[in-house]
């Protein structure tokens, strides 16, 4: 197997340390700019694994993330948002963590060098054929990722990747994998930068695709949301305005009635109002 870690590659740059604040911020932009034509690079691979995560996730299974640092932080980020944006279960998007909870907010040495952890993590939620495991390791090289993800291949459970090496051990492992090449970063070695971006951008696709697939998203509206503050409360009530041409009170009052925008959108136009 032909590997080569890009991700680790010397920076395209020099001698930071005596740049300007100007310089290092141009700099940093120019090479943030390369993130989406790699992930553009990427589409048919994203899609592939968002078709088989729609299939999953319509017969009633769920969407586990999986990575270490900064690709595991993301993928909680990504799944934490998923109930309040488009009114899910928390128990549909799933992040996991090497190192568990406390590995969010602080680095806990070696958890993912670990062969087991991660299968065991997943037990712990009773992982079955119907779920789907998508590992997030911009290096491609993390045991604790790569060693779930070949458990839940013996145990036929679809299997994806999001990393920033071409050809990598974890890449090798996903039944379907997401290979977004951005080179070398600023700060040489530092995949919280461009590499992350690109996680992230891969990580919006996959849940906002699935979910505008699973009929959370009418029009382009967000009409399952979560009412979680008055700003969204706000916006629930324009939506309502905007798709049914009643007034603010009467909005006001069919969100107050149904707590829900896709309801009180719903009951208003089969006339129950």
């Amino acid at each position: 197997m032909s590997f080569t870690k890009t991700t680790e590659q010397d920076s395209n740059y020099n001698h930071l340390e005596k740049m300007s604040v100007s310089e290092l911020l141009q700099n940093i932009n120019n090479e943030d700019k390369s993130v989406p034509l790699a992930v553009e690079k990427a589409l048919p691979q994203i899609e592939a694994l968002i078709s088989q995560t729609v299939e999953k996730l319509k017969r009633g299974g769920r969407l586990f993330y999986m990575g270490a640092g900064t690709s595991g932080r993301l993928g909680i980020v990504d799944a934490s948002e998923c109930p309040p944006t488009f009114g899910v279960p928390y128990d549909l998007v799933i992040g996991l963590i090497a190192g568990g909870d406390t590995a969010i907010r602080k680095a806990v040495e070696f958890a993912e060098d670990s062969t087991t952890q991660g299968w065991e993590d997943l037990q712990a939620y009773q992982i079955s054929q119907n779920d789907v495991v998508i590992g997030i390791a911009a290096s491609g090289t993390t045991p604790y990722v790569i060693s779930a993800l070949e458990t839940c291949n013996n145990n036929n459970i679809v299997t994806g990747c999001i990393t920033c090496n071409q050809n990598s051990p974890l890449s090798q492992t996903a039944q379907f994998p997401i290979e977004v090449v951005v080179g070398p970063e600023f700060v040489t070695g530092s995949s919280r930068m461009k590499a992350g971006t690109a996680q992230k951008l891969v990580l919006n696709m996959i849940t906002t695709t699935t979910m505008i697939q699973l009929g959370h998203v009418k029009g382009n509206k967000m009409v399952d949301m979560q009412l979680s503050n008055n700003k969204l409360v706000d916006r629930g009530i324009r939506m309502i305005m905007d798709e049914i041409k009643v007034s603010e009170k009467t909005a006001s009052e069919l969100l107050e009635q149904y707590k829900n925008v896709r309801e009180a959108i719903k009951n208003y136009s089969n006339g129950r109002n």
